[in-house]
């Protein structure tokens, strides 16, 4: 008898500045799925926030491009407490039907609506099995600002910073005093794929990068600019039996050009930057960026997988952020570095929807009244 693939909802699209990042990763997780172990059913999540069933035929997902989102046809909602069921509202609301229960779902979503816990706490009231953190992690990690704090009290080395909010904004010569430097980076705290990210010199600059951060969040941070310094990548995963472990190192050498690793950098110039695996880093250090990798992925709560992002300066390494969706891109560096650590990308995917299923047994077997 042929035993049943697994039933897997990709989730891809979203609500966030990342949207056409996560549609990338989409396509290329959808190539990296075995079809003779998955059955996979795509569903897009449009700017507006509608949840459209794509079609996986018709050349979709299979070139180096993003997967598309129809801006017509099937529209799903998850059920909650439907245990990973969907109904799919048709252009008629008399007209309804339901798709098959997902055994697992994916979700390819970067940024906020997505990585910040609220898709996951959507899947958790479906009692759906799916990929990554769940909310307390997801949410945790996606806030610079708390994420900082948490990271703070563990006593994981970090770069000078202080959040601003839109209610109290405070000056450069302010900011300057809390990092120490007068040159500082200006950030969204809820973003990822450094959108709204600029470096500031003078008041004036330091204004414009406030300004363009605050389109995208209502909270920034101001980080002291460390320099010299090189950018390394640690991936890290659990597997089905909560095992913890990190990647090879990867380095980032963005061209003089773009200063920074800016968005431009990462996915709009072919030049934008050099990514190194394994880094150049010597072996002492490389082994203590791995274990604070590690302890980074606990302190926050993290599961299934999150890639931590370090600054080097010298001999000292600053924990960056962590990202519990990171990019799949087909040049993106966690499936990269877990290729190079000889783990190929479908391998990858069994481990990472291996997790998903084994913690949500996990959690179906726990007692929730006191009868």
């Amino acid at each position: 008898m042929t035993e049943r693939k697994t039933r897997v909802a990709i989730l891809f699209g979203g609500r966030s500045a990342e949207h056409d990042v996560s549609r990338a990763s989409a396509a290329n997780v959808l190539r990296s799925l075995d079809p003779d172990k998955y059955d996979a059913t795509l569903i897009g999540i449009t700017r507006d926030g509608r949840w459209m069933v794509a079609d996986t035929g018709n050349g979709v997902g299979t070139g180096a491009g993003a997967l598309t989102i129809p801006t017509d046809g099937p529209q799903l909602a998850l059920l909650p407490g439907g245990q990973g069921r969907a109904l799919v509202l048709e252009a008629r609301a008399a007209d309804i039907r339901e798709l098959p229960a997902f055994d697992v779902v994916f979700p390819v979503l970067h940024g906020p609506n997505g990585e910040d816990g609220t898709v996951q706490g959507a899947l958790e009231l479906s009692d759906v099995a799916y990929v990554g953190s769940r909310v307390m992690g997801s949410a945790a990690a996606m806030d610079k600002d708390v994420a900082k704090r948490l990271m703070r009290d563990a006593g994981l080395p970090l770069v000078p910073y202080v959040a601003m909010s839109a209610a109290a904004p405070i000056t450069y010569d302010d900011a300057v005093s809390a990092v120490g430097s007068p040159e500082v980076f200006v950030k969204p705290a809820n973003m990822g794929s450094s959108v709204g990210v600029s470096k500031a010199r003078t008041a004036a600059e330091f204004e414009t990068a406030c300004r363009l951060a605050f389109r995208f969040d209502t909270k920034i941070l101001i980080e002291r600019c460390v320099a010299p310094i090189s950018e390394v990548e640690c991936a890290v995963l659990e597997d089905s039996d909560g095992r913890i472990c990190a990647s090879q190192l990867g380095e980032i050498v963005p061209s003089d050009k773009h200063g920074f690793y800016s968005y431009d950098a990462k996915y709009l110039d072919a030049d934008g930057a050099l990514l190194q695996v394994p880094a150049k880093v010597p072996p002492a250090l490389a082994d203590q960026i791995k274990e604070l990798a590690i302890k980074t992925f606990r302190v926050l709560g993290c599961e299934g997988m999150a890639r931590i992002d370090f600054f080097v300066h010298g001999e000292q390494a600053f924990v960056n952020e962590a990202n519990t969706l990171p990019g799949f891109t087909d040049i993106s560096m966690y499936p990269r570095l877990w290729e190079a650590s000889g783990l190929p990308q479908s391998e990858l995917m069994n481990v990472l929807i291996g997790h998903a299923l084994a913690r949500h047994k996990r959690s179906r077997s726990l007692v929730f009244d006191r009868a």
